[in-house]
């Protein structure tokens, strides 16, 4: 299913280049950006905080962790999104280790991350897989790290509503074809959960949750 999502992505930016991504930081990371990080450390002394995004394509995100000083991870599948994350790095004048990989099998130590966020990227995954990418960020998470994932919930109308696309496992379908879905156009595997559900996955895994909304 890898396949199909990074073939996806790569047609994707092929077909409309840096606009094929929002140019500018999702809200939900700045949020918790600024909860877990820059509410804490002064710019200046943050260059030791290691902080992963999971997904992280033509690095929207990325460039705004790198400009507030911290050690700045990315990892995506497509080879486009890190080209085009690159030149976007190399617009803002600031660097960040971006690096072609899989969710599954992150290249990291154990423990190297004060924090890894996810901005709907690992939804892109069968259930299993999911799962074991949830292991990886436990993984290479520091203790006492954080971690946020922005994932479309099995309540969303996208979900409820989601016909003509078809269901390939329970809470995964085989894409967003209905043109009024809040998804519409993301022609790959796409996971839903329920909150709960993703709070009992990581409860399992000894994450302790503080928000879930």
């Amino acid at each position: 299913m890898r396949d199909i999502s990074q073939k996806f992505y790569n047609d994707s930016y092929d077909k409309l280049g840096i606009n094929a991504q929002r140019k500018y930081p999702n809200e939900e990371f700045l949020r918790f950006l600024e909860r877990e990080f820059s509410s804490k450390h002064e710019y200046g002394k943050r260059k030791e905080i290691k902080i992963l995004e999971l997904g992280s394509g033509s690095c929207s995100n990325l460039w705004v962790l790198a400009r507030e000083g911290y050690d700045a991870y990315g990892i995506d599948f497509s080879e486009k999104g890190i080209e085009l994350g690159k030149e976007v790095l190399k617009r803002w004048g600031v660097t960040a280790n971006a690096v072609l990989g899989n969710f599954r099998e992150l290249p990291y130590e154990n423990e190297y991350f004060d924090g890894v966020f996810d901005i709907l990227a690992t939804h892109c995954q069968m259930e299993s897989q999911f799962l074991t990418c949830i292991d990886e960020v436990k993984r290479v998470l520091k203790r006492g790290g954080s971690f946020l994932s922005f994932f479309p919930s099995a309540n969303s109308d996208a979900f409820t509503n989601y016909k003509p696309a078809k269901k390939i496992e329970e809470f995964t379908l085989n894409g967003i074809i209905r043109e009024t879905s809040p998804y519409n156009g993301g022609c790959h595997p796409f996971h839903f959960m329920y909150p709960e559900k993703y709070k009992s996955i990581l409860e399992e895994r000894k994450f302790k949750v503080t928000n879930l909304e």
